[in-house]
């Protein structure tokens, strides 16, 4: 496999990571990233979900001192800000950055309007997330996520390696092959911190007034955006 990869080469290397060990390719996946990537060229971007949690635990086994993002929109839950202390507690090695946008809520209320995630929630999601992680982007050759083919329709497709179109750089997927039931399993089996809404019927979390509980049998982000057609922040679209 070449160790190297790019945004105008990927399509080279071809889907030859095992899917049949225990984490479904995961760990085959994330050795071979930071393996081919310099500690400067690529960054986990984490929203300390579920998944997130699952990856975490993963890449510490494999780069104790790698680079974590949490695009820190001023609006979360008091219970995320909550499990990235214990994940910072648990890991102290882990370099966790809470990148925040250019612009306060006050700021952002003063130049488009109270309220904005309400009047036009693409344009706050551009401003709080990813005009944020554009610039934590910039210069890296790839970046990490924790979409699961199984979490929405628009997901379904996922691949391990994908060409970024819109950030210009490799987004690498490890957990692709996992359900729900194995994210839990891991977490549980490994004693891991997380996020405590997800007891509470919130499988997907993101800011809280964009975000309700949903039913455990449906689309897993069914809670996000409720009523306005919207499914998607932004960071995973074209």
């Amino acid at each position: 496999m070449n160790e190297t990869i790019t945004y105008q080469n990927w399509q080279q290397i071809s889907d030859t990571f095992p899917i049949a060990d225990e984490t479904k390719g995961a760990h085959s996946v994330l050795e071979w990233a930071f393996r081919a990537y310099q500690s400067d060229e690529i960054v986990y971007a984490s929203s300390f979900g579920a998944e997130a949690i699952v990856l975490i635990d993963l890449i510490q086994q494999i780069k104790a001192d790698a680079r974590i993002v949490f695009l820190d929109t001023g609006l979360h839950f008091p219970e995320t800000y909550e499990v990235i202390d214990k994940i910072e507690a648990r890991f102290p090695s882990l370099r966790i950055e809470r990148k925040q946008p250019k612009l306060s809520l006050d700021e952002q209320a003063e130049q488009y309007g109270s309220a904005l995630w309400k009047t036009a929630p693409n344009q706050c999601c551009n401003i709080r997330k990813v005009i944020p992680l554009r610039e934590t982007l910039a210069g890296k050759q790839a970046w990490i996520s924790g979409l699961r083919r199984e979490q929405s329709p628009s997901r379904a497709s996922t691949e391990f390696l994908n060409k970024d179109e819109k950030f210009r750089n490799i987004k690498i997927c490890p957990l692709i092959h996992w359900t729900w039931d194995e994210v839990w399993g891991y977490i549980r089996g490994h004693e891991l911190p997380y996020n405590t809404l997800h007891d509470h019927q919130y499988p997907s979390i993101g800011c809280f007034p964009c975000t309700q509980p949903a039913a455990a049998d449906g689309d897993s982000r069914a809670g996000r955006w409720v009523g306005s057609g919207k499914t998607e922040c932004g960071l995973h679209t074209k």
